[in-house]
């Protein structure tokens, strides 16, 4: 059987909203990030086969197929092409996914798969219709009715169902932040960032939050629990992994990391909305034969943190060893780039623990949810 490494993979910094990236053209901030790649594992730009990029909301600058733009952005060769992939927060973990379907069909050798976001320029929710994109729809409303779909609205419903109270999802967010502040004091990041434009490190973990400063804010719907403290932080940012596959290896003399072990995609309730990665674990450790404890560490998207503490009850996940490095609430989610950030901190952060095997999972609008299974090598 064949097989789909990852040979490596980098980061640009995550940049807060109005901060150092603020500026930067998506397609420069992607750029950069591709050609730090290329230059770190020393492939020639030439041979590779596609570019895969996730984004969501590809207005302004971010329209007009970003991946491409990105590619020809960082003065690398016009015959390789790009497409940009759209599974909402999972964009660019569903281009790692794409990039190694790719490759194990054997129609591809070298794919460079990620995602760019650049969040202060193209505000989240843009590309949509000003009542949502299911307005209007005859068959949405005759099956799921015409109320409220709201991403602030299913992380409180979440919360309700699973009767998560406020003070638990403040002392998961002060973890959050702890543990992210912690480790880029450590300098853990250090290995998977690459400098843009005279960023260097990440700028959205908060060292002086508290319980105190979170419980003063005001929930962000009037009947709900969640407030902005309990949510991720909108960002900035690009990341990229090269997705090669055996005869790429042999023929590049490339050193990969890691290989893909398992990865697919479920769907739940797209109302709920933000609850899939439960059903889309269960069915990912199912496929692959495996029990949560054979995992040594796990990123879930930090979207809200209902989404993270409803899945933790669900599975039973030992929180020591999930997000051990912070998640989405202190380091940013930009959207089409978190997929693959997870990816590159997953693979940075095995290396670093000596771990065997990753889980990354994340929820997606529309009720989705992709999981990938790596090992490294």
């Amino acid at each position: 059987m064949s097989e789909a490494y990852l040979v490596d993979a980098v980061r640009s910094p995550v940049g807060r909203r109005g901060g150092g990236l603020a500026g930067v053209h998506p397609a420069d901030l992607g750029g950069q990030v591709i050609a730090a790649l290329l230059d770190r594992v020393g492939v020639d730009p030439a041979a590779i086969d596609d570019v895969v990029f996730g984004c969501v909301d590809t207005v302004g600058p971010q329209s007009g197929d970003i991946a491409r733009t990105c590619w020809l952005a960082a003065g690398l060769p016009e015959e390789v092409p790009g497409v940009t992939v759209d599974r909402q927060c999972g964009s660019s973990q569903q281009a790692v996914h794409f990039a190694a379907q790719a490759v194990l069909a054997g129609t591809a050798d070298l794919v460079v798969a990620g995602g760019v976001q650049s969040m202060s320029q193209v505000a989240i929710a843009s590309a949509m219709a000003p009542r949502g994109p299911y307005a209007g729809s005859v068959g949405w409303a005759a099956r799921y009715g015409e109320e409220e779909i709201s991403q602030f609205r299913s992380a409180d419903r979440i919360a309700a169902r699973w009767g998560i109270t406020r003070p638990e999802m403040e002392q998961y967010a002060l973890l959050s932040h702890e543990r992210a502040v912690r480790a880029r004091e450590a300098g853990r990041f250090t290995a998977e960032i690459v400098p843009c434009d005279g960023c260097t490190v990440d700028e959205c973990p908060r060292p002086d939050t508290s319980l105190t400063a979170m419980a003063t804010l005001a929930p962000l719907r009037p009947d709900g629990t969640t407030t902005a403290a309990l949510a991720s932080q909108i960002a900035d940012a690009a990341s990229a992994v090269l997705v090669a596959s055996e005869r790429g290896v042999r023929v590049h003399g490339l050193s990969p990391r890691a290989r893909v072990h398992h990865l697919s995609a479920r769907g739940d309730d797209p109302v709920l909305m933000l609850t899939a990665p439960i059903r889309a674990t269960e069915v990912a450790l199912r496929r692959a034969g495996m029990t949560l404890d054979q995992i040594d560490l796990i990123e879930i998207n930090e979207a809200f943190a209902s989404v993270v503490l409803a899945w933790l009850r669900e599975t039973g996940a030992d929180l020591g060893r999930v997000n051990v490095n912070g998640g989405a609430i202190a380091l940013g989610h930009p959207l089409g780039a978190t997929g693959a950030r997870l990816m590159t901190t997953l693979l940075h952060e095995l290396d670093r623990s000596g771990g065997r095997y990753g889980l990354q999972t994340m929820c997606e609008g529309g009720g989705q949810a992709n999981v990938t299974v790596i090992e490294r090598l």
